[in-house]
Order: structure tokens, then sequence, then C-alpha cells
């Protein structure tokens, strides 16, 4: 089918829907509303002021997306590029609620210049990190992928201290397509048609780019300056429209893949079709949001919902991904030593936990300032304190060890229970169980969770198999089934249900509810999780050597792989109760553990528990008393060390 069949059977489709939302909305009385409304009609004047121009801005925004998405994929040749892959959307967004919070002064110059400026920096630091790897696309995408994680936590540590300031601007967060005038399609209009005549200009220098760098200087083409032109055109118009609409997820790599995928081969055949796809595509993901949810239309964010259904179109793609254009790899860096009394190095790790735990339960400020130690009754601390600091050391001793586990198993240092999407995973299966049944005990919610990692890890297999677990593609579709997990999760968020409350302090990581009882359970678990893992760690030595090495040493792969996979889906699903799916423990405690000179299985199974769980209660710890006596949820602080500590490591690679 050719690219021009498909837009003409999908805007069909559009047309058909808009004819039954209209009729839904207004019955047959709607004419009128569309040129000059009768003030006394409100039916006339809710057609005019919200449908219809609701209607525009959804082509406006998904044509402005699908051709930044073309801009971004052809000056970098890759396939993945796209304001959401690259980062560009969420950071004109952090910078936006920032601005909103902190300096509302800035807003008068304009949100969509704050949205540029933060759109511009968030891909400057997507490029600082691939930059030592020539850009590869799957190191780029990556790349751009960890920087959207990482100011998505910001973007809810924004949120949870400012609720009541933003609750608003969730939906909007989300990618309301709402609107109440003709403001914002006024406002885009002439900025995506800045951005086609400028794209129009670059369309025959920006064609040279198929051919290698080499020739394209021959053919007198300025490959910085031109490359700085059409990403600055791609970062103007996403900007543009996350200002007003907020974000959209996905419609900026969905339209220019499947227009390629038709036949558009040509530069100029993609940037004229891909925009018309995608302002399509929108339209009828928001037209059939409003035919399901009728006059609940308004909360159901559009933006995240095209996320949700994008994220299955990235995973598609991943496989697909050209491995050709990737730089080679550098050479690995040298081991570290062993440890000699590695032994020593655990108890002392074990150690500073005690310590830690310590001053979390007894050190703290009051509404008098900081309390000396000791000072608070244990039966006031304990009722409190104790619970949080229980949970948080188990939660980050079973996400170290989880992280152990699946590092060695796929012979992938960057690998994480986080990383992979399998925490991504188990908050999808709690997010259901919560929703549907929100008492339920927390058996229940450790298998939902468990069953939800187990579904992640499969999907994992079946997409990198063929591959042989390439280490950048395997983290690359974890990531996107992270993505796909935030994309439901702002769904969630932006609806006005009590529930939203709970789970937002479950997502964020906070152990600010955790009860005595379920911290105690939690840890009993954990011990029988642990007990399970110690005598596999022979496993954990021999699997690195290779499948025909630890076939002659008579190792049954598969079924270790297999088992010790369960181990891991189970031990993130306990971790993931406390402390939400995003913490990056995981992947950072292995790492220190290593760094430590604990080498082999045993060892650094012992010393990532004793670092995550020092990690975890020293979060705790900071976020309860940095800002008191408002709170960081310990998840979010240890996104924030570990998010920082990958992307660091990202740029080592």
């Amino acid at each position: 089918m050719t690219p021009a069949r498909l837009c003409g059977l999908v805007a069909l489709v559009v047309i058909g829907l808009a004819a039954a939302a209209l009729h839904a909305v207004a019955g047959s009385d709607w004419a009128g509303g569309f040129v000059a409304p009768n003030p006394d009609d409100i039916t006339q004047i809710l057609v005019h002021y919200s449908w219809l121009p609701r209607l525009t801005v959804a082509l406006l925004g998904g044509a402005g997306l699908a051709l930044a998405g073309v801009l971004m994929q052809q000056t970098l040749r890759n396939p993945l590029a796209s304001p959401t892959t690259l980062g560009v959307a969420s950071g004109a967004q952090v910078l936006l609620l920032a601005a909103t919070l902190f300096a509302p002064g800035l807003l008068a110059y304009g949100r969509g210049t704050i949205a540029f400026i933060g759109g511009a920096l968030a891909i400057a630091l997507v490029f600082a990190l691939a930059w030592r790897r020539g850009l590869a696309p799957t190191v780029l995408v990556l790349a751009g992928l960890v920087v959207n994680l990482y100011m998505g936590a910001v973007s809810l540590a924004l949120i949870l201290f400012n609720q009541e300031k933003l609750h608003g601007l969730m939906v909007w967060g989300a990618g309301s397509l709402a609107q109440n005038n003709w403001a914002d399609a006024i406002d885009l209009a002439p900025r995506l048609a800045i951005t086609a005549i400028g794209a129009g200009i670059l369309v025959r220098s920006l064609a040279l780019l198929d051919l290698d760098e080499v020739n394209a200087r021959n053919l007198g083409v300025s490959l910085p300056w031109l490359r700085l032109a059409s990403l600055g055109l791609g970062v103007f118009i996403t900007a543009s429209i996350v200002a007003r609409l907020g974000m959209i997820g996905f419609i900026g790599l969905a339209a220019p893949a499947i227009v390629r995928l038709s036949g558009a081969r040509t530069l100029s055949a993609r940037l004229l079709w891909a925009p018309v796809l995608g302002a399509l595509l929108l339209a009828a993901t928001d037209l059939m949001l409003q035919l399901l949810t009728g006059s609940n239309a308004s909360l159901i964010p559009t933006g995240a919902t095209t996320a949700a259904l994008g994220a299955p179109l990235l995973l598609w793609l991943i496989p697909r991904l050209s491995a050709k254009r990737s730089a080679p790899r550098p050479n690995t860096a040298p081991p570290v030593p062993r440890h000699s009394r590695p032994w020593r190095m655990i108890g002392l790790g074990a150690a500073a936990v005690v310590v830690m735990a310590i001053i979390a339960l007894f050190a703290g400020r009051g509404l008098d300032g900081w309390n000396a130690p000791f000072a608070l009754p244990w039966s006031e601390t304990g009722l409190w304190r104790a619970p949080r600091v229980l949970a948080a050391g188990a939660a980050g001793a079973l996400l170290a060890l989880a992280g152990t586990i699946i590092q060695r198993v796929s012979g992938n240092p960057m690998a994480s229970p986080e990383v992979l999407g399998v925490s991504a995973g188990t908050g999808m299966g709690l997010l259901a169980l919560i929703w549907f049944v929100p008492a339920a005990g927390t058996l229940a919610m450790l298998g939902a969770g468990t069953g939800g990692a187990l579904a992640t890890l499969v999907l994992l297999a079946a997409i990198n198999a063929r591959a042989g677990f390439e280490p950048e593609q395997l983290l690359l579709t974890g990531i996107a089934v992270m993505f796909a997990f935030d994309a439901i999760q702002r769904i969630v968020l932006a609806g006005n249900d009590p529930r939203t409350q709970s789970m937002l302090a479950w997502v964020s990581g906070s152990t600010y509810y955790v009860s005595l009882h379920s911290a105690v359970l939690i840890a009993l678990i954990g011990l029988v999780l642990i007990a399970l893992a110690w005598p596999l760690a022979r496993w954990l030595d021999v699997l690195p050597l290779g499948e025909s090495v630890s076939r002659a040493l008579g190792l049954h792969v598969t079924t270790s792989r297999l088992a010790l996979l369960a181990l891991v889906a189970m031990l993130t699903a306990a971790a993931t109760l406390i402390v939400g799916p995003l913490s990056f423990v995981g992947l950072l405690a292995p790492h220190l553990a290593r760094l430590a000179g604990l080498a082999r299985a045993r060892t650094q199974m012992a010393g990532a528990m004793a670092f995550g769980a020092l990690l975890m209660i020293a979060a705790d710890w900071v976020g309860r008393e940095v800002l008191f006596p408002m709170e960081i949820p310990a998840g979010l602080v240890a996104t924030l060390i570990g998010g920082s500590y990958f992307m660091w490591r990202l740029r080592r690679i």
C-alpha cells in the first residue's frame, strides 16, 4: 500500500470517527457551530470553542511531531530517533514545570521559549552521553530513553511536593488535547508553517546525509551547521507542542516509520506524508477516546494513550535497528583487583548498614530542630521509623541480589531489574491489582508483581533471542517496557480518583505508609528468597564462562537460567512493593560490590546486599530530613543517585 492510499484510508477512518463524535456531542444541531455559533445555543458554542479546536490542535500537533521525527531520523541516520526517544519532550516539560513553580515571571517570555530551552538542554545531554560511540543508533536512543526516565523522576518529585498547585498540570503533562478556545491552534499553526518551510529549504542538503559523511562533505555540505539547523527545527516544533498540549508520545516515531514501511523511500516523500499521517493518527486516537469515554474525555490524556500504543511499535522496531552504523566497541576496562579478604569487606559493609540504621532510627529533625540521638523514646520512634528502616533495608538488599543475578546470567554489566524493565513489569501487575482490588493483601500483591515480572522476562527473551541477547538491544528493549509502564502510570495519575494518592506514593517509592506488619512480612519473604539463592552461587560462577564451558562442567544451562530468572522475578516483586518500580539500586549495588574487589558470586551477592541495604536506608533518611517536614520518597532519592550513575556509566561504554 502506497503512502497516499494509506493516508487516504486513515483519513476516511478519521472522518467516520469525527462524524460519530460530533453526533455524540451535538446531535444533529451542530452545523451552525462551525462558523458563526449562536451565543444562546450551548451546543453550537461547545462545537465551535471546544470540539473543533480540539480536532484542529490534534491535527497540528500530530503533523508537527511527525515532521520533527523525520528531521531527527534523517539528521542522525537513526530510525528510532524521535522527540520522545531523544528526551526532547521530557526536557521541555521539566523546565516548564520548574518555571511554573519557582520562576513564574519567566513565563512572560513565552512558554514556547522555556520549553525550547529545556528540550535543547535535554538533547545536548543525550549527545554528550552518546558522543564517544559516534552517536551509534542504539546508544543514542538508549541515552535518550534514560534521560527521559530521569526527567520523569524529576517531574514526579515536583508534582509530589506541589500536588495542589500542579494537579491540573498532571493532565496537561500527560498530553491533554482538551480546549476551550482557539488560542492553542492559532499559536501552533504559524510555528508548524515555519518548521515546514525550514525543512523544505534544508531538504536537498538533508537528502545527502543518506550518503556517508565524506561524500556529503565533498558535495559542499557543512555537516555541523546542517545538523544544528535540522535538529533546531525539530526541537522548536516539539517544544511548541509540549508547551501547548503537554507530552504526546510516539507520534514522532510511529508516523515516519509507518510511511517508510509503506514505500516512502525518499526524504521528500517522508517529509510530505509523515506529517499527514501523524496528524491523522493523533486525531483518530483522540476521537476514539472521546467516543469511548464520553463526558470524561477531558480527563483522559491523549498523549499518554498514544505513548502506551506506541511502546509496542518501539518494541517491534528495536530488533530491526541496523547495527551496521554502530561504532566499534572500545577496549574493555582492566579487571578490578580482587580483595584479599572479601568477608572482612562484607563485614564492614554490614557494620555500615547497622550504623546507618541506628542513625535513621534515632537521629532526625523535629519541630524544634535536630533531635539528639536517642532523645526520642523507643515507643515513639519504633512506631513509624522502625518499619521504614526495615522495609527500606530489605528492599535494597533484594534489589541488589536481583541485580547481581541478572548481571551474571546475562553477562551484561549494565543490566538490572530496573533497566531491563522487570521492575516496570512488576509495577504493571501491581497497578492492575491495586486498581481492581484496592484492598488486596501483601501476598496477593507479591503474586501479581511476580506475574508481571515473569511476563516481562518472557518478552525480553522473545525479542532478543535471535540477536543473541546483544547488550545494547537488550537494554533498549527493557527501557521500552519501562516507557510503556510510564505511559500507563500517567494515564492513571491524571484521573481524579481517590486511589491515585496511594498509587502516587507507591510509584515514587515512599516508605511513609509501610506498616510494621508489612515490613516484617517483606523481610521474612526476603530471607526465604535469599536462602533459595545462596546455594545457586556455583551456577553464577559458571554461567559467565559461556554455554560450552558450562555444559562441560555438568551444568544444564537452560534450566539454571530459567530458575535464576524466576528467582529474579520474585526478588524484584518483593522489593518493588516497597520502593516502587524505579530506583537503580539493582544496577548500582552490584557495581559497588565488584569495585570493592568482591569477584566471586557468593561474595558479590553478600556485598551487593549490604551496599543495597545501606543505599536504601540512607536514601530514606536523607529524603526524610533534607526538606523536613516535607519528604522526598526513598525511591526517588535512589533514582536520582542511581540514574546519575547509569548516565555516567553509559558515557563510558
